[in-house]
């Protein structure tokens, strides 16, 4: 079954910008070669505007597995990792697994992971 994995992160106010552009610079790269393309990748615009969201599709927990794996022993994703710990821009996280609604189908450049 087909899962997708909401990603909410909450900056230091003020430091949303350079959390976003040290994440272009270093951490864009790795995680999307890992990843794939995430279905989404936004700031909020009304609400609390120190925090961004990403969701990321799988085909089911194995695949997510794999693939986090894969890009937690890459070099490239440790060094994002690294620099993104010593700016301190992150103070939390919460993640998600989300199905979809029956009636929902994803995408087409998605649905190769939709098996269910």
């Amino acid at each position: 079954m087909m899962i997708f994995d909401q990603r909410t992160y909450t900056c230091r106010a003020g430091t949303i910008k350079k959390q976003l552009a040290l994440y272009e610079e270093h951490g864009w790269g790795p995680q999307t070669r890992h990843l794939g393309q995430p279905i989404v990748y936004a700031v909020t615009e009304i609400g609390n505007v120190n925090t961004y969201v990403h969701i990321w599709a799988y085909a089911d927990v194995s695949d997510r597995a794999s693939k986090r794996e894969a890009m937690q022993a890459d070099p490239d994703w440790q060094n994002y990792l690294a620099v993104s710990g010593e700016a301190g821009y992150l103070i939390a996280q919460d993640n998600r697994i989300l199905v979809s609604a029956p009636f929902y189908s994803p995408p087409g450049e998605f649905q190769s992971l939709n098996k269910g």
